[in-house]
């Protein structure tokens, strides 16, 4: 890991140690200051955004946001069909490169039927090692990306492995963005056992869920009609990250779960 002289970075808190020693694949990194949902939704913004598959008021319904990170990918085509059949919108926390420079008419396509298109930065690399210069370009770089393909500049970002720190937020601040982890996951990333992805999720999600998966791997993409069927069954409602916390809005350099 490199140095750095910028006060800032050498005097962090335990928060990056911390996440270092947590199951992040369980649950995001719990040392790390996160707001809810419904407390964003308390403390309703004066706007609120909407997914096309129409506006869903998380104060009443039963919510749960569906997200995918590191692609999009060779699954990501099954996966847009799946959710315009079931009329589920979900949150892509896009990857740059060898993804979206990959798979641009992807990208155009998840903003055009109506998804939430954010970052999960250029490279993937752990953003608390780095220095903020190196921080700044991980995001913008996918950003501009981003909004040339879809015209829209995304307003969230996912730290890869959950990974942040006061600086991070500092940076995302700057940028624009907020940070959003998760509360439940397959860990879809060691199983191509699409049954078994599929029960890791049932088994953890709850009201306001935020729900990570990967459409990057074999088993993932297949086990999808599965959960929306069973999770719609149990009474919950699909949104976006940002329909989970209207009326209220996230704020840049802010995390959220």
């Amino acid at each position: 890991m490199k140095k750095t002289g910028i006060p800032f970075r050498t005097a962090r808190t335990g928060i990056a140690a911390a996440c270092l020693a947590l199951p992040l694949a369980l649950t995001g990194c719990a040392g790390v200051d996160a707001t809810a949902p419904s407390a964003v939704r308390a403390e309703p913004a004066s706007t609120a955004q909407a997914a096309r598959f129409g506006t869903v008021d998380c104060r009443e319904a039963k919510c749960v946001a569906l997200t995918f990170d590191a692609g999009p990918s060779e699954n990501s085509a099954r996966l847009l069909d799946i959710l315009e059949e079931r009329q589920v919108p979900a949150t892509f926390f896009l990857l740059g490169k060898g993804h979206i420079e990959k798979y641009p008419q992807l990208v155009t396509r998840i903003a055009d039927e109506g998804h939430e298109v954010a970052s999960h930065t250029w490279d993937h690399r752990i953003l608390t090692e780095l220095e903020p210069r190196e921080i700044r370009e991980e995001l913008e770089r996918p950003n501009r990306e981003i909004e040339r393909l879809t015209g829209r500049r995304p307003t969230l970002m996912r730290p890869p492995q959950g990974r942040t720190d006061d600086t991070v937020h500092e940076v995302c601040r700057e940028l624009g963005l907020a940070e959003v982890l998760w509360t439940v996951t397959a860990k879809d990333y060691t199983t191509r056992d699409s049954a078994l992805i599929e029960r890791r999720v049932l088994a953890r999600t709850e009201r306001d869920g935020i729900i990570l998966l990967h459409d990057i791997y074999a088993g993932t993409v297949p086990a999808v009609p599965a959960i929306i069927d069973a999770l719609k069954e149990r009474g919950y409602v699909f949104v976006t990250v940002p329909q989970l916390l209207a009326p209220g809005r996230a704020e840049p350099g802010k995390v959220y779960r």
